[in-house]
C-alpha cells in the first residue's frame, strides 16, 4: 500500500507539478485476476483482483488514468507478465526454486503443478520499455494507454521445473501442494498492440533465459553450489 498507493501518488504529484513529455509506468498482469480467456488483452475487465498488489496495480491505472485526462498528461502504463534474469528478486519462484535444488530443499508446487506462466524475459521487457518511452506520445495514441509486455507463450510449472532441474543438472524435490490464496491459474499475454505500435517483439525462449539466469547466480552465490 505504501509503495504502489502513496509511492505511486508521489510520482504523479510530480508530474503535476514538472510535467513530463511521456509517464512511462508499470502495471502488472496481476490485474487480470483469474480470467477465462485464452489470451489477455488490455480492453479486458479487470475490475476482479485475487490479490492486494493486484488491486494496487489497478487503483494506479485508474489515478493514471484520470490524471492523463484531467491534466492532458501523456500516460501509458504496462502491463508486465512474470518477469525473470539475472539479479531478479528472490521472492520469484524460479530463483527460490534455484536456491533450493541445489540446496536439496523441497519446493512446494502449487496447484498440484497445473498452473501456466507466460515468463517473460528481462531483456526484452527492457526493450519493450525503452521503445515505449521512446515513442512519440502521439504515436501511441495517447494520452491514456495500458500495454502488455509478455512473451506470449505460456509454460505449464512441470515443463518449468523440468527445464531448471536440466540446466541445474540436479532433480527437485517436489512438494505438490493447493492453490495458494492470491495466485492465478494462468497468464498469457496478447501483445498485438505493443507490436504494432512500437514493434514490441520478445525472443527469448524459457530454456534461453533460464540459462543465463542460471550461469548468473552460479557465479554470484559460488558458496550455494555443492558438488
Amino acid at each position: 500500500m505504501q509503495s504502489n498507493l502513496v509511492g505511486f501518488q508521489h510520482v504523479i504529484d510530480g508530474c503535476r507539478a514538472h510535467p513530463p513529455e511521456h509517464l512511462v509506468f508499470a502495471s502488472s498482469s496481476s490485474v487480470y485476476g483469474n480470467s477465462d480467456r485464452e489470451w489477455l488483452s488490455e480492453s479486458d475487465a479487470t475490475d476482479q483482483p485475487v490479490s492486494l498488489y493486484a488491486a494496487t496495480k489497478k487503483s494506479n491505472e485508474v489515478v493514471a488514468h484520470t490524471v492523463a485526462h484531467l491534466h492532458q498528461l501523456p500516460t501509458t502504463g504496462l502491463r508486465f507478465f512474470t518477469v525473470y534474469g539475472p539479479a531478479g528478486r528472490p521472492d520469484m519462484a524460479y530463483f527460490s526454486f534455484t536456491q533450493a535444488i541445489l540446496a536439496g530443499s523441497p519446493i512446494r508446487v502449487f496447484n498440484h503443478g497445473h498452473l501456466e506462466r507466460d515468463f517473460t524475459y528481462i531483456d526484452d521487457i527492457v526493450a519493450g520499455v525503452l521503445a515505449v518511452a521512446e515513442a512519440p506520445p502521439t504515436e501511441l495514441q495517447t494520452p491514456f494507454r495500458l500495454l502488455n509486455l509478455g512473451n506470449h507463450e505460456p509454460v505449464s510449472l512441470g515443463d518449468f521445473i523440468a527445464t531448471l532441474e536440466r540446466l541445474l543438472g540436479k532433480e527437485a524435490n517436489k512438494q505438490f501442494v493447493e492453490m495458494q490464496p492470491g495466485d492465478v491459474h494462468r497468464t498469457a499475454a496478447n501483445i498485438e498492440a505493443a507490436r504494432s505500435l512500437v514493434g514490441f517483439n520478445p525472443s527469448t525462449s524459457l530454456a534461453a533465459g533460464l540459462e543465463q539466469f542460471v550461469a548468473w547466480y552460479r557465479e554470484y552465490y559460488p558458496d550455494q553450489l555443492t558438488d
